[in-house]
């Protein structure tokens, strides 16, 4: 086994995890053509985001993607499906964010990793805890110094080898120089004596209150008058609360491809007639695999499990009859009974599996499996030698044992030999998985069962009615080139408008849509009121089996939100505000000398409410809920003075410490030192996250996945 193949089944799981990693840089020369105006046009339509104000281009991101991906690849995994790639695109999108950020940090500060300290991380007597983990023996669990240097070796003949390596490389690299990094920042973080002592005091104390409220909804909207000039202020103040993120509201009618009546009957025709062909086949099996649109199952199962309309035909048993034409889900179906039997309708059973690939050919297993058979006979336990060589994890453990299981739930190789078997054999079954030894343990009792194989032809659209469908939707768009038209038809005609409200720009879903992603991407480069158009600039999207003919109805722009799309939510703050003024004049107005909180709550009509074993870390108070300015009033009061009003937010209270309980006093070194541990901690986080925050990061990458 070379080298990179044992790496590749090393770092599988460790490459689709890393977000770590340096690519080349890519440089695009004179790429967007002759002009300015055409050359600033295409450089906005390749933008794919911004990182503290840079532009990065999607030919960029792109190349980088992609040199990940092949990557990934090399580490044996050559089948990527679309979860894989979404990841693999946010990992090559954090890591250009990690760059752009933390290079310029690391190069003001001096920081980086010298030749001395990439051979120690990688040869040292303290390996990189990558190097570890590429480089430990499965069988021994143990570091394996020589596996590393027969790479090292092989990297010095072997490009491809040499391109996997560098990956890794880079990554301890990288890993370093953040270390480094990370301890700068938190090193440098300090508690003060002052500070462990507020800490310590503001924990201090429990308290028991009473409270009264008096909710915002007591004092009518209409009591209160809002100027522009006010709205103007407060927004101009609080700014930095109305950020919003980019979203549009769509609304979109469907042209469904169903199947004509013309479709239908090729389907009939094709069924009757393979259903002959099915009948007198020698090999029912194979003709199957060969003619249906679902491959042959090959599971035996029992009367009551038979579909209701194939019971009758069953029960006599007829090897030779064929059932059918029938419809089921959409498809045409002939049935034909390819065998019956008398079969336990559970088993218990116990296994060794010997999987093959890389390391292990099938002509190894099997030759293993048969000494390993020969060991057991001999009279070694079934359960210690599952234990030490089987490599089912799971069921290892407890000596192979996978308990009882009803016919169907294993693969079928698995399955026939665990039915077709008796009680105590041993036998073996070859798998996508590798070989296994199987001994049956226990079986239940035998009933009869049925395996029935399937000729199965799907009911779809022919391109005649595909066509149809299309030339519909094209003529609705083409006539419909306004809103307003394409509102007024759909009300003359009763068809189903759907609508999306809020559709953020990386959203994968739309109501009555199978991945509709193409249209969403096209989404965020329409107008407001106008037809959505895809990069072809044809408005009909072929979603799935329906076609789509939509329009934006609705834009917000990723950013702060401008005063008048969010007036509303500012009168409500400030009929909040205003009616807190209000309430707490009628509060200082009733406190008086020697007033008692329940005089207060006589005069206004108020409840007087309880609230117990409340402190400065609580998050809510018994019957207000959260309530941070009452937590914080409730935690500094005196006992038996009155306290308030305070503006929460729900309405205003007023308060009375009924009972001060100091806490267990904490040692103030002890603390000190907690605090500073904290500090630390959080300063290998926050500050990176501080630095991301400044850099007003741009995600565009809806326009292109």
């Amino acid at each position: 086994m070379s080298a990179l193949q044992f790496l590749r089944e090393k770092a599988g799981v460790l490459v689709a995890g890393l977000i770590g990693f340096s690519l080349f840089l890519f440089v695009v020369s004179d790429f967007f053509g002759r002009g300015r105006g055409q050359r600033l046009k295409q450089k906005k339509y390749y933008e794919i985001g911004q990182i503290g104000g840079e532009y990065i281009s999607y030919q960029d991101y792109e190349l980088r993607l992609q040199n990940l991906l092949e990557i990934y690849k090399l580490s044996g995994r050559s089948n990527v499906d679309e979860a894989t790639n979404e990841s693999l695109r946010e990992q090559t999108w954090q890591q250009m964010i990690r760059e752009k950020i933390l290079d310029p940090q690391y190069k003001k500060l001096g920081l980086g990793v010298s030749t001395e300290e990439v051979d120690e991380l990688v040869l040292g007597n303290n390996p990189h805890q990558i190097v570890q983990q590429l480089f430990t023996d499965q069988q021994t669990g143990t570091f394996n110094k020589s596996f590393l240097v027969n790479f090292l070796k092989q990297t010095e003949t072997d490009e491809t080898a040499k391109k996997y390596w560098l990956f890794f490389e880079n990554e301890i690299v990288n890993d370093r120089t953040n270390t480094k990094y990370n301890n700068l920042v938190s090193k440098g973080l300090f508690v003060t004596s002052k500070q462990a002592e507020f800490d310590k005091n503001i924990n201090g104390n429990t308290v028991d209150f009473s409270y009264i409220l008096k909710n915002y909804a007591s004092v009518p909207d209409t009591s209160i008058r809002i100027y522009q000039s006010d709205l103007e202020a407060y927004y101009a103040k609080h700014k930095e609360n109305y950020k919003r993120t980019a979203l549009r509201d769509i609304e979109y009618v469907t042209f469904d491809v169903v199947p004509s009546e013309d479709d239908i009957k090729q389907s009939e025709q094709w069924i009757n007639k393979t259903k002959e062909e099915f009948a007198s086949a020698p090999e029912p099996v194979e003709f199957i695999n060969l003619s249906a649109d679902s491959r042959y199952v090959g599971f035996f199962i029992p009367l009551n499990s038979v579909p209701e309309n194939l019971k009758d035909w069953a029960k006599k048993e007829d090897l030779t009859s064929v059932f059918g034409p029938y419809i089921e889900n959409g498809s045409y179906k002939v049935a034909r009974l390819i065998a019956v039997g008398d079969r336990p309708d559970s088993v218990h059973v116990r296994h060794i599996l010997l999987s093959t690939g890389k390391t292990r050919t099938l002509d190894v297993a099997k030759h293993q499996a048969d000494s390993l058979i020969k060991l057991i006979k001999s009279g070694t336990s079934f359960e210690t030698v599952a234990t030490a060589n089987s490599d089912d994890q799971g069921s290892a453990k407890i000596g192979g044992d996978l308990g009882w299981f009803p016919e169907g739930k294993m693969v079928v190789p698995f399955n026939n030999a665990c039915f077709t078997g008796k009680k105590g054999e041993i036998k073996t079954a070859e798998t996508t998985f590798g070989i296994h030894i199987i001994e049956i343990l226990a079986q239940s009792k035998e009933t009869r069962k049925y395996n029935i194989g399937y000729i199965d032809r799907k009911i779809t659209p022919g391109s005649l009615t595909n066509q149809k469908a299309y030339s519909e939707a094209s003529q609705f768009a083409g006539t419909n080139d306004t809103y307003e038209k394409f509102t007024k038809t759909i009300a003359e005609k009763g068809l189903n408008k759907r609508v999306a409200n809020s559709v953020a720009p990386q959203q994968k879903t739309l109501p009555g849509l199978d991945n509709p992603r193409s249209l969403i991407m096209s989404l965020f480069q329409a107008e407001k009121g106008k037809i959505i158009l895809d990069n072809s600039q044809q408005a009909v999207f072929e979603v799935g089996e329906k076609y789509v003919v939509a329009y934006c109805t609705k834009v917000q722009e990723d950013g702060v939100a401008a005063q008048k799309d969010v007036e509303n939510d500012i009168k409500f703050a400030l009929l909040k505000d205003k009616k807190a003024e209000l309430i707490s004049a009628e509060f200082n107005k009733n406190v008086g000398s020697g007033k008692t909180i329940d005089d207060i709550a006589r005069t206004m009509g108020l409840t007087v409410q309880e609230a117990t074993k409340v402190n400065f870390r609580s998050y809510t108070v018994p019957g207000a809920g959260t309530e941070p300015a009452l937590i914080a009033a409730a935690s500094v009061a005196k006992q038996g003075i009155l306290s308030g009003p305070v503006k929460g937010n729900n309405g205003v209270y007023m308060l009375a410490a009924n009972n001060v309980t100091a806490t267990q006093e904490e040692d103030l070194k002890l603390l000190h030192n907690r605090l500073k541990t904290s500090f630390q901690m959080r300063g290998t986080y926050e500050a990176y996250d501080a630095l991301r925050k400044s850099a007003n990061i741009i995600d565009k990458r809806y326009k292109f996945y």
